[in-house]
């Protein structure tokens, strides 16, 4: 289905009411009676988390788990595994960058990449009412799995040639990976980006966005966007992000979006922000409302914003503080309402 997500966008703009896109798939473990390890290695069993999600929750999207192993993995760095929480990459694989130049960029389809977009093209295929998005990391998030990220970190200052090199190469995976869900039927991504929140802005232009933005320009059109996540402090960091042409951008709950909508041109949509572990996983029903209701209070000037989590709701978060999340959005959308009455 080729959906025209400038129209998408438009109506979440334009619409009546504030709209919603928390990513809330791996909570959705809890629906299907499947384990983190499933649904992360079995595009059928993520497929099957997401649809049970749709069916119980009403999103502006259908969106994939975000899992920041998959491309690493396919580079050949060994990943933790565990039943009930998100992979984790357990060790760097180049040091220097002769090990760089000998790295091979994989074909999508390796490791876990083509579960993945097997999950994307079932869901695709099966959820017709609202657009499904992929997801990925971003190019420096990437190469901080496979140098180190505290190694990058060094490097992007005293040998950025070095992660130059490593970037071109995240890049061309990144692109191939992303156009295989375009392929798939997908109608957009979400490409998750948080190590860049620990660049300076001009760290940040040099290494991460100028990067994104060779993706953003290789895959975005009319029927399939990119939005960019980064969860780290990025109030300095908005103009760089936004410099990717992404459709959209996604915050973390490490910044106040009092702070963040007012650079955020109305033709950029923008995604936010209750706190996935502090407050979606560990507070209580009450302190989601309270939070969440304070949030779109706080958002009511901005047109151009969609309530979410600030990153992946954790696996094992309550099911009522979902509900709760809903609720809030329903009475704030009820009470606006009547108040134009």
């Amino acid at each position: 289905m080729n959906r025209n997500m400038k129209e998408w966008i438009n109506n979440m703009y334009n619409g009546s009411e504030r709209a919603i896109m928390p990513l809330i798939t791996y909570p959705g473990t809890q629906l299907v009676q499947k384990r983190v390890i499933d649904i992360v290695k079995d595009g059928r069993a993520q497929y099957e988390c997401i649809q049970a999600i749709c069916s119980a929750f009403k999103s502006a999207a259908a969106v994939m788990v975000m899992d920041l192993s998959v491309e690493a993995e396919a580079f050949g760095s060994p990943v933790q595994f565990s039943e009930i929480e998100t992979p984790v990459v357990s060790g760097h694989i180049v040091n220097d960058i002769d090990e760089i130049n000998n790295l091979a960029v994989p074909q999508v389809g390796e490791a876990r990449t083509g579960e993945y977009i097997k999950a994307a093209e079932l869901a695709s295929k099966n959820i017709k009412d609202r657009p499904v998005l992929g997801g990925t990391i971003g190019p420096y998030s990437l190469a901080g799995r496979l140098f180190g990220m505290s190694e990058i970190m060094v490097a992007s200052m005293l040998e950025p040639d070095t992660v130059h090199a490593l970037l071109t190469k995240t890049t061309a995976f990144l692109i191939n990976y992303v156009l295989a869900f375009k392929e798939a039927g997908a109608d957009g991504i979400i490409m998750a980006e948080p190590a860049a929140g620990l660049l300076s802005p001009a760290q940040c232009q040099e290494f991460s966005s100028d990067y994104v933005k060779n993706i953003v320009d290789a895959v975005q059109d009319d029927s399939f966007i990119v939005i960019l996540h980064n969860c780290g402090n990025t109030e300095n960091l908005v103009q760089s992000m936004l410099s990717t042409g992404s459709a959209g951008l996604h915050f973390g709950n490490a910044v106040d979006m009092k702070k963040i909508m007012p650079q955020i041109p109305k033709e950029t949509i923008a995604f936010g922000n209750i706190d996935p572990a502090g407050i979606m996983k560990n507070g209580t029903p009450e302190e989601v409302r309270a939070k969440t209701m304070n949030l779109l209070k706080e958002m009511q000037p901005y047109k151009n914003f969609v309530l979410s989590t600030g990153c992946d709701t954790p696996p094992g978060t309550p099911m009522e503080n979902i509900h709760a999340l809903y609720k809030a959005l329903d009475n704030f959308n009820e009470a606006q309402k009547q108040a134009s009455a």
